[in-house]
């Protein structure tokens, strides 16, 4: 897996990475990123400003298809990790610089929490025991609360704002933010709620934490069978098992010496590829593939894209310009030997502006200049 400089952020989607103090996080970040970036050291808040890496989306698929097409290069999806600093209990009202803390995780997409699930007495654990479930009630009420008072500041603003106007012309707003401030003064996050239409656009502007996706990885160590259950630390949420010090020492192998060590270990596929990966799926994005000499590329779009949007991926002015799309399915692509096979095997798929991009997808746009 290769990584690259921060770039053009505006189309990378990004996931930040929280937790307590001394949980292993930014252990995870170095070893997803195979670098040293991030501090880890055993104090709190060793890390003040977030780390920031690019992380390639293991694909299978493109190598196969660049060796049908005999591409130049290969140029998988990438997703942005923020290693944001740990945060404490209180955090929301300030504690732990927790503020400056909670405003780099508005930045992000989604939220990746790892929790604890190891005991080492050279590790401090900020509160004294190892208890994930815990661990994560902590950090969730933190969330909870900076969005409580996120709501109870437009909520205030808003009622002020609207006696100079019709009323109905703000009561959708109003009646949405009385809504979520009684969801989250009970502690529950806003992501729980069912929204119409018009409430989301109204949540966009809001920003909130707890609206973000969010995955759980739990850091156990290195005698743990990383392919046992263990208990679901919060109903519908994801969670992953990694030892995040066990793929430190991964991520300085490569080639056939990182195989064999992976199959000593008996794990098929490494914690860190099973985390960009459910990642990905937590983002609901789907990945469509264009393949040709000079390249094969993974291009992302959010689940639901029709064909114009996909292309505008590409390029912005191939949104207006589209006309149609070849598509066909990776694996009829490499068993039919790339395009010139699927034109002959009844394979091909012409399709439209209606067209649903769905992960896995080549395709070859078709468009006016």
């Amino acid at each position: 897996m290769r990584i690259g400089i921060r770039n053009d952020r505006k189309t990378m989607l990004s996931l930040g990475i929280v937790g307590l103090p001394n949980v292993g996080k930014s252990t995870l970040f170095n070893a997803l990123t195979r670098s040293k970036q991030a501090d880890a050291q055993n104090y709190p808040f060793c890390t003040i400003e977030p780390n920031i890496g690019i992380v390639e989306v293991p694909d299978e698929r493109l190598e196969k298809l660049a060796q049908v097409s005999k591409s130049k290069k290969i140029v998988p999806t990438a997703i942005e990790f923020y290693d944001i600093a740990g945060l404490v209990k209180g955090a929301s009202e300030g504690e732990g610089l927790g503020n400056k803390f909670l405003s780099h995780i508005r930045e992000t997409d989604a939220i990746v929490q790892v929790v604890r699930n190891f005991s080492d007495s050279n590790v401090v654990h900020v509160g004294g025991k190892v208890n994930p479930s815990e661990d994560a009630g902590i950090i969730n009420l933190e969330l909870v609360l900076a969005d409580w008072q996120t709501v109870s500041k437009r909520l205030d603003k808003t009622k002020k704002g609207a006696k100079g106007l019709a009323l109905k012309d703000v009561q959708k707003e109003i009646d949405l933010l009385e809504k979520l401030f009684k969801q989250l003064e009970d502690g529950k996050p806003a992501r729980t709620l069912e929204y119409n239409d018009d409430e989301k656009e109204i949540l966009q502007d809001l920003h909130l934490l707890t609206m973000k996706p969010m995955l759980y990885v739990v850091n156990v160590d290195e005698t743990t069978n990383l392919n046992a259950q263990i208990p679901q630390i919060e109903e519908d949420i994801p969670q992953i098992i990694v030892c995040a010090k066990l793929e430190a020492e991964l991520a300085d192998l490569n080639g056939e010496e990182l195989k064999e060590y992976m199959k000593e270990l008996d794990m098929e596929k490494s914690g860190l590829d099973k985390l960009i990966t459910e990642s990905y799926k937590l983002l609901n994005l789907v990945t469509f593939l264009t393949s040709g000499e000079p390249e094969t590329r993974a291009w992302t779009v959010k689940s639901g894209a029709k064909g114009p949007e996909a292309a505008g991926v590409i390029h912005t002015d191939f949104i207006k310009g589209y006309i149609k799309a070849d598509v066909c399915d990776w694996k009829d692509f490499v068993e039919y030997g790339g395009w010139s096979g699927i034109k002959t095997s009844g394979k091909l798929r012409l399709e439209g502006k209606d067209y649903l991009v769905c992960d896995g997808d080549v395709v070859y746009f078709h468009v006016s200049t």
